[in-house]
């Protein structure tokens, strides 16, 4: 059986690699701003590509204030399992910096270079192929759905999925929007961090004032700022707010001199926190100020601030509830307030991590699976990131194990210029969902 999917996935990278390079093509940035019409072609190429590779009648799904979402099945033999396959066709914004067009995709040393070409226009791929290297007709029930608003973060999917449950009602899920730990190495992503977004307001003067004539009793509201945000860390580096506790990792672990590659390190500085670094990213808290509004160094007066705002994203152990998270933070923020400011702070929006069980015989099949296309024990890994949609499908589907993994490695570079997909890793991951389709169906 391995060696016939092997050689039946291999047959079918001609018709992937066709089928990404048209749908890489296609612009499909959902956010506020950018055509609509690009996404609204990306669903309807991936229901072709959908039907091409087996499914009858895909079909778009509109979901509420979103881009629609593709939905597609293929019914199980009897007394078959069904599995559940996710994806996304929209991208991020194409940026600046890369060396060659972001929607015309090109090959370079094995790699296939586009917006998307990764994140996520992969995934339909790996879905499809895996399908087509049964004929269509894979040994279990398969059910697809194809999400539009992803990358955006409006959640459209999530809040739409207790009307949608008996239509995606599955025993197994895979989300194909991850990847490997490193290129060519097996992973399963076992674990992702919730997060918080916040902004904190600050105000302390009705208008700006001459730094001379009144700095010193005067409070500046981008001191006070500053002070606060210091407080959310110890002197090592490790984020602090009362309530919230570090989580623990017990998978493998991130070697110092990798991470600082992949995080690009500059040689000489050292590394924040305390523990291991797996633990630090995978399992604990850790806030980040990703906004900071304050005058420009370039053309600043010589005047006190009377009001500064930053934004705080803060990534929380899997099993942290976010509202419980945010709740803790705004009553630090408020603690730690210098001179009786003026505070506001808002949520800006939360998400639910996901922690999975390894042990079941649904992920020991899709560990299996990754074993016989790579040739090697997969390793177990956590997430950095957050997937909110993780959590709503575990929640909805409790009974269904949710695997994730995907064609993605450190050098895939999503959501940054001159992302990219080593076209070996897709076929082999392609091969490992082939497999688990057949690994599933020996549990019934």
């Amino acid at each position: 059986m391995n060696d016939h999917l092997r050689a039946a996935v291999q047959a079918a990278m001609g018709q992937a690699r066709a089928d990404l390079e048209r749908l890489v093509r296609i612009p499909s940035v959902a956010f506020p701003g950018f055509p609509p019409e690009p996404v609204r072609a990306a669903a309807v190429a991936t229901c072709e590509i959908l039907a091409a590779a087996g499914f009858p009648e895909p079909r778009l799904l509109d979901l509420p204030g979103g881009q629609p979402a593709v939905y597609a099945a293929l019914p199980p033999p009897p007394g078959a399992p069904t599995v559940l396959l996710y994806a996304h066709y929209d991208v991020q914004t194409p940026g600046n910096g890369w060396a060659s067009d972001p929607w015309q995709p090109v090959e370079r040393e094995g790699r296939l270079y586009g917006r998307g070409a990764a994140d996520d226009k992969s995934g339909i791929v790996i879905h499809t192929t895996a399908v087509r290297a049964f004929g269509g007709r894979p040994p279990v029930g398969v059910k697809v759905i194809i999400e539009g608003d992803e990358e955006t973060g409006s959640g459209q999917l999530e809040a739409a999925l207790p009307t949608l449950r008996s239509l995606l009602e599955a025993d197994a899920i895979i989300v194909a929007d991850s990847g490997n730990w490193k290129l060519g190495v097996p992973t399963l992503t076992t674990s992702l961090r919730g997060f918080v977004k916040a902004t904190v307001s600050v105000r302390t003067l009705a208008q700006p004032v001459h730094s001379g004539l009144f700095g010193g009793p005067a409070p500046d509201a981008l001191i006070a700022l500053v002070m606060m945000l210091a407080r959310l860390y110890d002197a090592a580096g490790n984020t602090q707010i009362p309530g919230l506790e570090r989580g623990s990792w017990q998978g493998m672990d991130f070697p110092e001199e990798e991470f600082r590659q992949q995080a690009g390190v500059l040689p000489g500085v050292g590394l924040a926190g305390t523990g291991t670094i797996a633990e630090q990213l995978w399992a604990s808290l850790a806030a980040a100020i990703i906004g900071l509004d304050a005058p420009r160094v370039e053309g600043a007066g010589n005047a006190l601030v009377p009001a500064a705002r930053a934004t705080i994203a803060l990534r929380l152990p899997p099993h942290q509830d976010p509202h419980a998270a945010y709740t803790l933070l705004e009553r630090y923020l408020r603690a730690v307030t210098p001179w009786q400011a003026q505070v506001e702070v808002r949520c800006e929006g939360v998400g639910f991590g996901y922690a999975a069980d390894p042990s079941t015989p649904v992920y020991q099949a899709a560990r299996r699976a990754l074993e016989a296309a790579y040739g090697q024990p997969p390793r177990l890994m956590g997430s950095g990131g957050s997937i909110p949609l993780i959590h709503a499908l575990a929640a909805t589907f409790p009974g269904a194990p949710v695997i994730l993994w995907g064609a993605e490695d450190p050098a895939a570079a999503i959501h940054g210029p001159n992302e990219s997909v080593h076209l070996g890793e897709l076929e082999r991951i392609a091969l490992a969902e082939a497999l688990f389709f057949a690994e599933l169906a020996a549990l019934r």
